[in-house]
């Protein structure tokens, strides 16, 4: 079947534009065009689109209203805003009901690899209804803590960006969305933006306050009581894990772009988690503490309650914000590095590891089973496993926020 796209600008040679670039792609796509907001509404209450591809500034209803639209009624369709004004008012307001933004002029090649990537993944989370909640989302649930210091560092007029960006660095969804916002080729970056840490400088000061005081990129949602403690306990586990991988990277003489790679892929990995805490608080915190009750891991039984795993959910969420395959298949595959085709010392391999071992160290009982020695063996690095286990202490006594124990894997 092809993927339906719905292309909206009220400029009509820019239509023509895309028509003519895109002209080989049509055994492949179903494209459609409209020049106003009004109209691309109109063609899908006819028929709902797989992409929305729409300029921002249209007169009548603009780029944003519309966007706004398609997330509430068509929640499963992937946005993508397109535009050729690069100031700080446009990116702003795109945050939010935005996946992905687009810079004019846009190559063939560009508009093609987006719209490829943002959909790539929909083969593996076939639930429709996992679809639309996970396309739905602006921002994902921070620890309050981490709220109130960000809040708190905001607010001061002498706060820095590496200030910033150390804190960012400490949280999985402020760390998703920034990285989202920053690599969007609304930015026109030759080189993807790896951390948090970079992606603040790139930002600045006035954008990031913006984009948390007006916007609100994070929230301390859940906010039922069963759910507030889970948050915490995943973002403690988050860390420690991203801490661990980077001794990893560190011991094995990475160099700077795949420590980068593999920091924030081990800070993210179960970013699916806090989707899930998100949108099901209370079926989730049940199957949490089922799975604390019993030997069965936390991803079986989610496969069996939402018929995908945290790491489906969290791949899925990361293609759509147009995160790189590199970091989306360490997602995706963390807790079956097998399955994944590519074989070597990459994110994935120490992801895993790194996660399987922290949950070892932390829950003894729970943890050693889920280390695929098999899969190290496979590529070269199970003579590697004792040397990193050793290297747990060291990374676990960094500084970080309240350290709960037990993380369910």
């Amino acid at each position: 079947m092809k993927t339906r796209i719905l292309f909206v600008d009220d400029e009509p040679y820019v239509l023509q534009g895309l028509c003519r670039m895109l002209r080989g792609l049509r055994d492949e796509w179903k494209m459609v065009f409209a020049g106003s907001g009004q109209e691309a509404l109109d063609q899908m209450a006819e028929k709902p689109f797989d992409v929305l591809v729409t300029d921002v500034r249209m007169p009548g209803m603009d780029g944003m209203a519309l966007l706004n639209r398609v997330r509430r009624q068509y929640p499963k369709t992937v946005r993508i805003a397109l535009s050729g004004q690069s100031d700080q008012e446009t990116l702003i307001k795109a945050v939010g009901p935005t996946h992905q933004f687009l810079s004019k002029p846009c190559d063939a090649e560009t508009v093609q690899s987006t719209i490829r990537r943002a959909c790539a993944l929909r083969e593996h989370l076939a639930d429709e209804n996992l679809q639309k909640t996970i396309s739905g989302l602006t921002s994902l649930p921070s620890p309050s803590a981490f709220c109130s210091k960000m809040l708190s560092e905001l607010q001061d007029p002498d706060t820095s960006v590496s200030r910033l960006g150390e804190l960012i660095s400490r949280d999985v969804a402020m760390t998703t969305k920034v990285l989202q916002v920053v690599n969007s080729s609304y930015f026109g970056l030759r080189q993807r933006v790896s951390t948090p840490a970079a992606a603040a400088v790139l930002l600045g000061v006035d954008t990031m306050r913006s984009l948390v005081l007006s916007v609100g990129v994070f929230s301390q949602k859940p906010r039922t009581g069963t759910s507030r403690p889970l948050v915490e306990r995943l973002a403690n586990h988050s860390y420690r894990v991203s801490a661990l991988a980077r001794r990893i990277a560190e011991a094995e003489r990475a160099d700077k772009q795949l420590k980068e790679q593999i920091f924030v892929a081990a800070l993210v990995h179960d970013v699916g988690k806090l989707v899930l805490l998100d949108s099901f608080p209370d079926e989730y915190a049940v199957l949490w503490e089922w799975a604390d009750r019993q030997e069965k891991p936390l991803w079986m039984l989610e496969k069996e309650a939402f018929g995908a795993a945290h790491a489906d959910v969290g791949a899925y969420l990361l293609g759509l914000w147009g995160f790189t395959d590199i970091i989306v298949e360490a997602v995706a595959f963390h807790h079956c590095p097998s399955q994944c085709p590519g074989q070597a010392f990459d994110p994935l391999s120490v992801v895993h590891a790194a996660d399987a071992l922290e949950a070892e160290q932390s829950s003894p009982d729970a943890g050693s089973a889920d280390l695929d020695v098999e899969y190290l063996t496979g590529i070269g690095l199970a003579d590697r496993i004792d040397t990193w286990r050793e290297l747990i202490p060291d990374s676990l006594s960094e500084e970080q926020p309240n350290v709960c124990e037990n993380p369910v894997r």
